[in-house]
């Protein structure tokens, strides 16, 4: 609701030209709604420069603002103030202490009426007075950013395997499995040379049995997805019910490389979002060598609120790596990851707050689905989109009835921001990283559900690129299958047996029956041509049947 000062705010930018009087109508209207700072708002909207407001505010309350001085603020930072501090409590409150100096603290705020952050400065530092200047939310965020860099990029990379080592991909193998494959290949070879025909047909049952197995859980799991379809999370109707006011601060990590082409599109979408703009905390995650896409961005003019990240180089330099960067600085508590190419549904982010208002605290992510918007490129792009409608719209949401673990999708998939923190964000060693999250969380007694939203993106129409994407995808689904089965009683007591069966059957089987399928089909077209001959020893009877 609009205050005295708020309208004096909105009064002085108008009087000094920065807005028009439709812009302040409009904003005060937004805020009625949202209940956001006013300035903020503005910002949001883009009516007003940041820099702008600032420099307003500060003449309205008297203090000083950072914006002339930022350089020497810098310059004279003490970063040992700041971290007494947690990364995550400077950034959701938005200030930063600065220096001391006859006894005085010097601290940097966004919100000179926030008593949050007088009440942690005074318990912090009892016995100095507090001088506050006004700063964006950007030059904030810049540095916090500067002063936890190097402990970010740490936690970002080895983080999770110095909280768990045996959830994380740094080693795939073990010795116990090191040494389990060295005795059955050596069994294998041995048999191969002394019992040729048992073992070749040995290992065609074995391999049809485990093909079949695959199919027909593949095939339960759409039969039951087809009558969960209509009934998962986010409908419109539970939206509705959400008053803007209620609407939590959302980051969006947004991890590009090489993308300057897609990358104006992506901050369209974002612009379109059905979603308090002052509300989104959108955090772009560049590599350094990257300047082409980072240039692109900046071309674009995105809200001025945005920020804008370079993470530093290190390896791996990998997605989840930028992605947990990201994570260690998000201020929502909610949070969500789009690819550069990403068109999301306007409404996503409402329908992701209501999906997690209606479900229990154990619900720790919600993947909405994924679809492609160039279906019609050709016959690949067409074979991707029914792929991938098959995929979202009947597997996953079969998983998400049968109370099963869900293997993420690499974008859209929406988190308790607090929740992932605690699971450790992604594993930036496995190249699969979100199948693998989404088998964690389950192993951790979390649940993920589907929600009711589709994000579009580009399919690819090349068939070396196409080769290239399955095959990271093929060896990071084979990463997780090993690493979750390094002790699988463990994890069986973790997951029970539906979870033990979605790691076999669903992460295994795609991996084993898309090594097995093109000797299956050379098998079939020469059982077709010499209708079998030199084939009957190894198959007969059920086998047959089973390989047919």
């Amino acid at each position: 609701m609009a205050t005295e000062q708020t309208l004096l705010l909105g009064n002085l930018a108008l009087r000094q030209g920065y807005i028009t009087e439709e812009q302040l109508n409009r904003a005060l209207e937004l805020q009625e709604r949202s209940g956001s700072l006013l300035g903020d708002i503005l910002v949001g909207q883009g009516y007003i420069r940041a820099f702008d407001l600032y420099r307003i505010l500060a003449d309205q309350l008297h203090l000083p603002h950072s914006a002339p001085q930022l350089p020497a603020l810098v310059d004279k930072a003490d970063f040992k103030l700041a971290r007494r501090f947690e990364v995550q409590n400077l950034m959701t409150h938005l200030f930063f202490p600065l220096y001391t100096e006859d006894n005085k603290l010097f601290v940097l705020i966004h919100d000179s009426q926030n008593p949050q952050v007088e009440k942690k400065l005074a318990k912090e530092f009892p016995d100095y007075q507090l001088e506050k200047i006004l700063a964006t939310k950007r030059d904030i965020k810049y540095l916090i950013e500067s002063c936890f860099k190097k402990q970010i990029l740490r936690d970002s990379v080895i983080g999770l395997f110095y909280r768990s080592p045996a959830e994380s991909a740094v080693r795939i193998f073990t010795s116990p499995q090191i040494i389990f494959f060295f005795f059955f290949t050596t069994l294998l070879i041995f048999s191969l040379l002394y019992f040729p025909q048992k073992t070749i047909t040995g290992l065609i049952i074995f391999f049809n049995i485990l093909f079949l197995s695959s199919v027909v859980f593949k095939f339960i799991l759409s039969v039951k997805g087809a009558y969960h379809e209509m009934r998962v999370a986010g409908t419109a109707a539970a939206m509705e019910k959400l008053p803007e006011i209620d609407l939590p601060v959302y980051s969006i990590l947004i991890p590009v490389f090489r993308e300057p082409d897609t990358i104006e599109q992506l901050i369209e979408a974002l612009r379109q979002m059905d979603y308090p703009k002052e509300k989104m905390d959108v955090i772009f995650l560049f590599e350094e060598e990257d300047q082409n896409t980072l240039e692109a961005a900046k071309k674009a003019n995105p809200p001025s609120h945005w920020q804008f990240i370079v993470v530093p180089p290190s390896q791996p330099q990998t997605k989840p790596k930028a992605c947990n960067f990201g994570l260690a600085i998000a201020r929502g508590k909610y949070i969500t990851i789009y690819d550069a190419e990403d068109i999301p549904e306007p409404d996503q982010l409402k329908k992701a707050v209501a999906a997690f208002n209606n479900h229990p605290d154990n619900y720790v992510c919600f993947q909405a689905a994924l679809n492609y918007y160039n279906a019609s490129d050709n016959i690949l792009t067409r074979l991707f989109t029914l792929e991938y409608s098959y995929w979202f719209d009947y597997l996953l949401n079969g998983l998400d009835a049968l109370k099963m673990p869900i293997p993420l999708g690499g974008t859209s998939n929406h988190f308790r921001t607090d929740k992932l923190r605690e699971l450790g964000g992604w594993d930036p060693f496995n190249v699969t990283e979100d199948a693998d999250l989404g088998l964690r969380a389950f192993s951790h007694g979390y649940k993920v559900g589907t929600l009711n939203s589709t994000t579009y993106e580009e399919a690819s129409n090349r068939i070396p690129v196409w080769i290239k994407q399955r095959s990271r995808w093929l060896k990071g689904y084979l990463q997780t299958f090993l690493l979750h089965n390094r002790r699988p009683v463990n994890f069986i007591k973790k997951t029970g047996l539906r979870g033990w069966l979605t790691l076999q059957l669903f992460i295994g089987g795609n991996v084993i029956s898309s090594l097995v399928a093109p000797f299956f089909w050379f098998l079939f077209i020469y059982w077709i041509v010499t209708r079998g001959a030199g084939l009957n020893p190894h198959f007969y009877g059920p086998v047959l049947y089973i390989f047919l």
